[in-house]
């Protein structure tokens, strides 16, 4: 019977010991894995064209991603931010537009017209995705992983604390605190997709450039 004891708890340990080792060799992975999922590259999306567009292959540049739209107070950023995407395209910035229609009904037009409208109007040559909901039921995915990894944004001064009070209060489609006030709300990932900074849509674009520049 002693000996029997004896064999039982070398069992015992030594399936401890197994359960120990598989752990320590399964954890990494997993949070590996799990880092992995916490990344944008896991997305895909539409572009203005119907292609999906794989965001894997955004991996190592430091992006910009705007909710826009062609007929808000807003709107002129477009200049500002094809000019940041021409200054720093070539260190590797890439901005990427995603017109959205549920600010006011400010982005009323096709993916064609929008497309033509900042073409012609603000000589855009960055990437411009296809029409999506940034806030809802329906919120395309990008955006609920970026107000995830980034739920608030600043307003500075007095003025804009009042301009974030009046978004908020004709915003129809925020239901959380972390949802999109308006358009032009723009986020901005670092080359490994480990840092998301947001900027409100009052923010110019030009007031990014430092961030960006520390990015790259």
């Amino acid at each position: 019977m002693y000996y029997i004891c004896i064999v039982n708890d070398i069992i015992k340990t030594t399936i401890t010991h197994l359960i120990a080792l598989v752990a320590l060799f399964t954890m990494p992975a997993c949070a590996q894995a799990q880092s992995d999922m916490e990344k944008i590259y896991n997305f895909k999306a539409l572009s203005n064209k119907g292609k999906e567009v794989d965001f894997a292959q955004y991996e190592g540049k430091v992006l910009m991603i705007v909710n826009t739209a062609s007929k808000c107070g807003f709107t002129p950023q477009y200049d500002g931010l094809e000019a940041l995407y021409q200054k720093y395209k070539d260190q590797g910035l890439v901005i990427i537009g995603f017109p959205c229609d549920q600010f006011a009904h400010q982005e009323p037009g096709s993916n064609e017209e929008i497309a033509e409208f900042c073409r012609l109007n603000h000589g855009v040559t960055f990437p411009l995705m296809a029409k999506v909901d940034v806030n809802g039921a329906n919120a395309e995915p990008i955006f609920e992983y970026l107000k995830a990894q980034a739920p608030t944004e600043e307003y500075k001064g007095l003025k804009g604390k009042a301009t974030r009070t009046m978004l908020k209060g004709i915003s129809k489609s925020v239901e959380k605190d972390s949802d999109i006030l308006w358009n032009f709300t723009k986020f901005l990932i670092s080359r490994d997709g480990s840092k998301v900074l947001r900027y409100a849509p009052v923010t110019e674009p030009e007031d990014i450039e430092k961030d960006i520049k520390g990015l790259l």
